[in-house]
């Protein structure tokens, strides 16, 4: 305690000697560099003398007390991972901080994805503002809160979320403890709770992707060059249903842009005829590649309207169901945007992935050749 207060001592004369300094920059230019040898004496006893006091004082501070303090911490956090139920911790903005075993099984999300993601994000579109405003709503104090939300990668299952207000120690702020389980209440066993995504190896997913190439470069190379709408109409037969479950080309035009090619899957005629008639100006995300030439990939996307609004005034994203995107620019560098190809995957279906995204980065280069090659 002596050395904390010979500590506390010196660090406020420090503190005195720096309102001396800065008082004095006041002094003519000639004084100035008397004041600069003063500031950097006080610097170089901070840096050699008070820090290194500092670690001293931290390293043998009260260690019964803090090993005690993180032995509980340690015991919290693999009862936190451990518990069979599915636990989320969350901030006031629905934030993923922590998921345990159990939720990553449940939802079939990575801890490591989610943390630092909203956890909205992870739901149905028609469960999220319900569900943010219920979080902040317990953030606030308000008392516990339940509702029935829907996972977006099975929206047909009811799961019933239960909301608590943590106060972890050392924090200023309220956190969210969240568990989900079944709206029937019955705990999910391993045949009922849906794993985590399945991931093919390495070696599959490349070959898989060079037969997508080798798809798209015959079928360029079969097919008349110069047609900019024929061309995209020929490339979107390609990724459609292999790929993506929808396929949206937009043609840059000497004016602007206009949509050629509306590919959707089966049971999605109608939606299919209102993303035709849409103007794509209406579409942020096509409207940001056009302009900007750069490949937009978007998991769970957050922003409904980020591809704008069919004829009915519905979300093109929340009525397809989109679970990932890839939006990319048609174009060879240097050179203007051509065009700009959108692709949806929907439902459970696997979320496009940073490779996948490169090679479709690769193929719209081939593709903006041959729509700019002369016939």
């Amino acid at each position: 305690m002596a050395q904390t207060d010979e500590f506390g001592e010196e660090l406020a004369d420090f503190v005195r000697r720096v309102a001396e300094l800065k008082a004095a920059r006041s002094v003519p230019a000639d004084d100035l560099p008397t004041v600069l040898d003063a500031a950097i004496f006080e610097l170089d006893h901070v840096a050699g003398q008070l820090w290194p006091w500092y670690e001293s004082l931290s390293s043998t501070g009260p260690s019964g007390v803090a090993s005690v303090d993180r032995q509980e911490q340690q015991l919290l956090k693999a009862l936190f991972q451990r518990v069979p139920v599915p636990v989320a911790l969350v901030d006031r903005e629905t934030v993923v901080r922590r998921l345990n075993f159990a939720a990553t099984s449940f939802t079939g999300v990575r801890a490591g994805y989610a943390t630092g993601r909203p956890l909205t994000g992870f739901l149905a579109h028609a469960d999220r503002a319900a569900f943010r405003s219920q979080v902040a709503a317990v953030a606030r104090g308000e008392g516990d809160r339940s509702l029935t939300v829907h996972l977006q990668q099975q929206p047909a299952v009811p799961v019933r979320a239960t909301l608590t207000a943590l106060r972890p120690s050392g924090e200023p702020r309220t956190a969210v403890l969240v568990v989900l389980q079944p709206a029937d209440s019955r705990v999910p066993s391993p045949e009922r709770v849906p794993g985590p995504v399945p991931t093919l190896t390495e070696t599959t997913r490349h070959a898989a992707l060079m037969d997508l190439v080798d798809a798209m470069t015959t079928a360029l190379l079969s097919g008349p060059v110069g047609d900019p709408a024929g061309v995209l109409e020929r490339a979107a037969g390609v990724l459609h249903g292999r790929f993506a479950d929808w396929v949206v080309a937009d043609v840059a035009g000497a004016a602007r842009l206009s949509r050629t090619t509306v590919l959707a899957p089966s049971d999605s005629v109608a939606g299919a005829r209102g993303v035709a008639a849409q103007d794509p100006v209406a579409c942020p995300l096509v409207v940001e590649a056009a302009r900007g030439g750069s490949t937009a990939l978007a998991v769970r996307p957050e922003d409904p309207d980020a591809f704008g609004r069919d004829t009915s005034g519905a979300p093109i994203l929340v009525r397809a169901n989109v679970t990932s995107l890839l939006c990319v620019p048609l174009t060879t560098s240097p050179g203007p945007v051509q065009g700009v190809l959108t692709l949806f995957r929907c439902g459970a279906r696997r979320a496009f992935s940073m490779a996948e995204a490169q090679v479709m980065d690769m193929m719209s280069r081939h593709l903006a050749l041959a729509m700019s090659a002369p016939r």
